[in-house]
């Protein structure tokens, strides 16, 4: 089956001499803890646009922390994080969190049918520039295995592996700049999560993943930055 995603066309990007890459991400020495625990210590680093990373240290040291510095939940005690050539602060926050696309581990649904639902995330004030394609959304459907007449059932009714799929296909609805994906193939089963981690990989667009999943540190597209404990400068395998 060919499945047609429109706004998603892939073309093999290639190299050009003298080009730089453009920086879509950089922490600028950011220091953080939480009481006795120091997280970053004069940390840096910086992400290029179209990047796929992985993190991949052990828990409690820091990966969710981090989707918490760049989405502004949490600010750092030193340094500075800087998004699309935009420093993080209170003037820009708003416009730098319009540019993720975040898949948290606990998806709540709300009350209501589906497609409803679906609507409603269209008509929030920071996703009104984006028009719901429903032939997108139909192909995007089918290639996550979903069945169509799902849109008409009870949001109450989903299944953890439904509610995961269903909230990486409006992130991907929502056509944004940089996803941020917590444990996004977690509830899937391997052919499943093979699908996920594919269509993610073939996007021009920049993606952090934290997964335990071991297809994601398996593929030679993926950067992973590990980590054992309080990081300055992490360096990706």
């Amino acid at each position: 089956m060919v499945y047609d995603f429109q706004l998603w066309k892939h073309v093999k990007k290639v190299p050009i001499k003298g080009v730089i890459e453009v920086k879509m991400i950089e922490f600028s020495n950011i220091t953080l803890g939480f009481g006795n625990k120091i997280i970053f210590d004069d940390f840096n680093y910086s992400i290029e646009s179209g990047k796929k990373i992985l993190l991949n240290s052990p828990s409690g040291t820091g990966k969710s922390t981090l989707f918490g510095l760049m989405l502004g939940f949490l600010k750092p005690e030193k340094g500075q994080v800087i998004v699309d050539n935009l420093v993080l602060n209170a003037g820009t926050i708003k416009e730098i969190r319009n540019k993720y696309g975040y898949l948290s581990q606990d998806i709540e649904f709300g009350e209501g049918k589906v497609l409803y639902i679906i609507r409603e995330i269209f008509n929030y004030a920071q996703n009104r520039g984006v028009q719901l394609n429903l032939n997108l959304l139909n192909n995007l459907m089918d290639y996550f295995e979903i069945e169509s007449s799902l849109l008409e059932n009870s949001a109450r009714s989903l299944s953890g592996g439904e509610k995961q799929r269903l909230m990486i296909i409006i992130l991907l609805l929502l056509n944004k700049d940089i996803y941020l994906l917590d444990e996004p193939t977690s509830a899937l089963d391997e052919s499943l999560k093979s699908k996920v981690k594919e269509y993610f990989l073939g996007m021009q667009k920049t993606v952090f993943v934290i997964s335990h999943d071991k297809l994601w540190e398996k593929d030679k597209r993926v950067t992973i930055l590990n980590w054992q404990g309080k990081v300055g400068n992490i360096y990706g395998q």
